[in-house]
């Protein structure tokens, strides 16, 4: 395993972070893994050397923040490891169950603690950007958070540049504390926030944990395949077949390249992401092998000219995650 300093912080976290989505709730969602399952899979991600792991309150409406920390009480050290939960969606209906509030983040941090078995969070992230509540509300709850050692460090996902620009500069102006990552959309089908997010990002040394490395594996097939999660699962359906037509020629050339390096399509895609500067990828697959694969991508080089042979064919996209 290879570990970076996550950037303007001193925290070292492994390049591959493992994303814990698909952990709980297999009535619901097939292709999950139930809690044995997901403890033996938490289980080989540590035995392989990773360190960070992320998930949220609403994965399996808390299932998977149960699971990632029974996982980590039988296998786990925490003192080596980086844990990363979520806050915005709604667990239940209560009627301040959801958001950026002041109330419902202080709930929602004691829930997540409980659930995960853990006396801090080492990573707390906004998962969405909140509208209904004023900025410098959810920035200062954050900021108490921190001061009070229930959270490390604070993180952002999925919000335009415009939006995490302005909660940087409410905490630099208040001296609270900073956003120090970014978890954004991001992979060969899905560029977007090379326009404005990235750049602001890049400038402001924050790294990205990019979610859906593989597009919800589009870029490890010809396109559709025979699985679980390619018959239920409607929301990557939404995400990405939707532009199909512009994006499968890009599928094709990884395959092109996988070929001719004699390496799977999964290694090729994570390979392009792993040689962004300051990326680290989530994997959020729901087999060991998948997991194996992301890791051997951190030996795969891809040269400059095949990055820009995956890259030229691209074109613009809805937007898709900052909503």
């Amino acid at each position: 395993m290879k570990y970076v300093k996550l950037q303007n912080t001193g925290l070292e976290v492994s390049k591959i972070c493992v994303g814990c989505m698909n952990l709980g709730a297999k009535d619901k969602y097939p292709w999950h893994l139930d809690k044995q399952e997901g403890i033996e899979y938490i289980k080989h991600a540590l035995d392989s050397g990773i360190n960070f792991f992320d998930t949220a309150n609403v994965y399996s409406q808390g299932e998977s923040e149960e699971i990632l920390g029974e996982a980590i009480k039988q296998y786990g050290n925490r003192d080596e490891l980086v844990i990363a939960t979520k806050v915005f969606y709604p667990v239940d209906n209560s009627l301040n169950g959801r958001g950026l509030s002041r109330k419902h983040i202080f709930q929602a941090v004691e829930d997540s603690l409980r659930r995960l078995q853990l006396d801090y969070i080492d990573l707390y992230i906004i998962h969405r950007f909140d509208y209904n509540t004023p900025l410098e509300e959810t920035m200062a709850a954050l900021n108490d958070l921190v001061r009070m050692g229930k959270v490390r460090y604070i993180g952002a996902s999925a919000m335009y540049a415009w939006q995490f620009q302005k909660a940087q500069y409410i905490a630099m102006k208040n001296g609270w504390g900073k956003f120090v990552s970014m978890q954004n959309h991001y992979n060969l089908l899905y560029r977007e926030d090379e326009r404005e997010l990235i750049p602001l990002c890049k400038d402001m040394n924050i790294p990205l944990t990019p979610y859906s490395p593989l597009a919800g594996g589009r870029l490890t097939r010809d396109w559709n395949g025979d699985t679980l999660r390619d018959k239920y699962d409607q929301t990557v359906k939404e995400k990405y077949d939707m532009s199909k037509t512009i994006d499968y020629p890009i599928v094709k050339r990884v395959g092109e390249i996988a070929e001719s390096k004699q390496i799977s399509r999964a290694q090729v895609a994570m390979s392009w992401l792993l040689q962004k500067d300051n990326v680290v990828p989530i994997v959020g697959g729901t087999k060991v092998k998948h997991l194996d694969e992301a890791i051997s991508a951190l030996d795969v080089t891809l040269s400059d000219e095949e990055i820009e042979y995956l890259e030229e064919l691209y074109q613009p996209h809805n937007i898709v995650g900052a909503l």
